[in-house]
Order: C-alpha cells, then structure tokens, then sequence
C-alpha cells in the first residue's frame, strides 16, 4: 500500500510537470498598419506614386536578396535579435527580428546607426520561443507582410514561429503569467539561446506613460534633417545626449505609483533598438518598452510616417489596456501636440495629462536667435504643460499629477 502510494504520488507530480510545461498559443499580430485604411490603399494612388512605389519595393527585394546570398556565401547564419515585450497577466506581445551574422556574433551589441541600418535580414527562419522555459506553440496564418488572406492549407501548430519577409516576428501569447518581469528566451538553428526583458503589467493598472524619445527625453534634433540623420547614422551611441531633468521628472512621477508602465515611442527603425534601450538605462528612466518603426518598403501600406506610426501604436496600447488612462509625452518640433489632440478626440477620458517640451531654435533648426519653434496647439479637453526642460515641467505638472493621487484619480 505503500509503495502503492508512492508510485501514485511520482505519477501525480509527473503529470503535474506535464501540465506545466504545456505549450503557450501564440498568434501573429496584424496591426491597422498592417491592413492599409481606405485613403492609404496602394489602388486609390495616382499612378506615378503607384509606379515609384513598386520601384522601391522591388528594389529593395533585390537588395535583400542579393544581400542575403553574399552574406550565405560568406558563411553568416540567422541570430535573433530581441526586443522588449509587454502585456498583460493573460497575453504577451513579443517582438524580434532574424538577420544574418558572423559566426560568434552576439545579440544586443552597439554599433553606430549606419552599420545597424545596413542589417541583413534572415527572412522566413525558424524561431523557437520559451516565456520563463515554458514554450510558445504558434499558428501561422499567411503572411502579414503580404497582406495576404488567411490560408487555411498554412495553418499548423508548431514549436517555431516564421519570421516575415523582412526578419521581423511579431506574435500575441496567451498564457497566465503574474504582474511583473519575466524572461523570454528566443533560438534559432546554430546559435545559443538569446533572452530578452518582458515586462508584465497587472490589468488593474489604473495609469500609465506614453512618452517619444527623439528630442523629448533624447536629443535628437529631428526638424533638421541633416543633424537627425548624423545623430541616428553616424554618432557614437553611447554618447547620445538626455535632454535635461527629464528621466528626474519621470522618475518621480514613477513614485506616485509604483507598477506604472512606461512605453516609449520613436520614429527611428528597429535596427537602433538597442541603443536605444541603452540609452535609457544609462540615464536612469523607468525602464520600457520601446515602440519603433519598421522602415522597409511594404507592397501597400509603404513606409509607415511617423505620425501614422504613433498613432498605431497609441491605438494598440489604448486596446491593450482598455481601463488604463495615460499620461502623454511629446515635443513641439513636429506635430505630437496635434497627434495627442486627437488622441484625447478620439479616446474621451483615456488622457490624464499632456506634457510637451518646447524645443530651442537651435534644436528645431531655425537658425535664428529668439525665434520660437512652438506650432499652433490645438484646444484639448486635458490640461497640457510645457517647459523646455524637465525642471521646467515638474514645477507645473507634478504639484497636478500629486493633486490627482490625492483626488483618487491616479
């Protein structure tokens, strides 16, 4: 009876192992970028700006291809690129890219924009996935870089995902995982495992940080065209400038409520993530995950601009997180003040707040001394602060954000 008893007790434990281990469903993710709204599609555009476009984009599967043979011939093999996911206590959105590397290469090293611009995509690679050891089964539904309708003869559950077109692997899991952070582990074929920071945000959140990067916490001088395509192609990465008391403000605004997520948007390319995140963590701001663009040439929606891509991707974080209200950060070098203002049109009662750093003449490449850069703001049903710095901005808009606590509302 004994032995009875032990044998059962293996056996139970056993099984309890088996369930533990069973597999995380995953999807890939198709964004509103993705499927192209009515004024975008590629068949309502004039036929010069349909020709030109199906120029690009066949010229840059060219270089893909051409590239991607060189790189074979020379010996380079897929490696995983991570970038950081988010979600909640039910689902995960991952994000990484397969590119071609050197044997011994690793993932998540610094290197100067222009070589992280010339990155080799791996297109079409198998990627295994592991959330805390625990494997990510996917279901391959076409091919949404394509744009292509759902095939049912592609549906397969499997233990590997299938980066895109262009390396990209953008999947949506859904598991049960407690609030806070948790680890990724990605591998593909000839490589070790590569891990990568996911951050889990509990679904009673009630506030969280939309913030840009470029020239609102990191100097970048995006209205000059020339001094934003040095600082992203050719400066030293870790030489990037923070714009003054920004990560002290968002600091301290982080203490007002312990847990608030902070998401960082930025019209830069996926190719920069990491120095990107580097910068981040150099200068002290609550750590996030960044939101960036893809900038390859996609058969209808094209590039996404940097407006559209903030708007995407406020959008998706508004549907992540249906009953969490966001504090929103931007400059006045480019059009986040009329970005934000539909935000609070479209989404009433979503935005707490609005914080926008008003840029010098010299940042907004004016050129002449004294002359303001700040454009026309539209009327907002939210209070929006502005300061040039983050001192300038916590001597207004942190005594309102403590008010808030106070009243309940943060």
């Amino acid at each position: 009876m004994v032995g009875s008893s032990g044998g059962g007790a293996r056996s139970a434990k056993k099984s309890g192992a088996k369930a533990a281990r069973k597999p995380i469903r995953a999807r890939h993710v198709a964004t509103s970028f993705d499927a192209a709204s009515p004024r975008e599609r590629f068949e309502r555009q004039s036929l010069p700006v349909r020709l030109a476009r199906m120029g690009l984009t066949t010229g840059f599967d060219i270089w893909v291809r051409l590239s991607t043979a060189c790189c074979r011939r020379l010996g380079w093999h897929p490696r995983v690129d991570p970038y950081v996911g988010y979600g909640t206590e039910s689902y995960s959105r991952l994000i990484c890219r397969t590119v071609l590397a050197p044997p011994g290469s690793l993932a998540g090293s610094l290197s100067r924009g222009i070589r992280a611009a010339l990155t080799v995509p791996a297109p079409r690679t198998r990627v295994k996935i592991a959330i805390d050891s625990t494997p990510i089964e996917t279901v391959q539904v076409g091919d949404s870089e394509l744009y292509d309708a759902p095939d049912s003869r592609r549906n397969r559950s499997s233990r590997y995902a299938l980066s895109d077109r262009s390396g990209f692997l953008d999947l949506v899991a859904e598991h049960s995982l407690a609030p806070g952070p948790h680890f990724v582990t990605y591998r593909v074929d000839g490589r070790p495992l590569v891990p990568g920071p996911l951050y889990t945000v509990a679904s009673s959140t009630g506030i969280g940080v939309i913030s840009d990067v470029d020239d609102t916490i990191m100097i970048t001088q995006v209205p000059s065209m020339f001094k934003a395509a040095y600082n992203m192609l050719l400066a030293n990465p870790v030489k990037r400038a923070s714009v003054p008391g920004m990560s002290v403000l968002y600091n301290r605004i982080n203490d007002l409520s312990p847990g608030m997520p902070f998401f960082y948007l930025s019209a830069s390319p996926w190719n920069v993530e990491r120095t990107i995140r580097r910068f981040l963590e150099d200068h002290g701001f609550p750590r996030g995950p960044l939101l960036l663009r893809d900038l390859d040439p996609r058969p209808k929606t094209f590039v996404p601009s940097a407006v559209q891509h903030k708007h995407e991707f406020i959008q998706q974080l508004m549907a992540d997180f249906p009953h969490m209200r966001f504090i929103l950060f931007g400059d006045d070098g480019q059009t986040d003040p009329a970005t934000y203002a539909q935000v609070v049109k479209r989404y009433p009662g979503r935005v707490l707040a609005i914080g926008i750093r008003r840029l010098s003449s010299r940042e907004a490449g004016l050129g002449v001394p004294g002359r303001s850069s700040a454009a026309s703001v539209p009327e907002m049903d939210v209070p929006v602060f502005y300061g040039s710095t983050g001192a300038n901005l916590m001597k207004t808009m942190l005594p309102y954000l403590e008010q808030a606590r106070r009243d309940g509302r943060l």
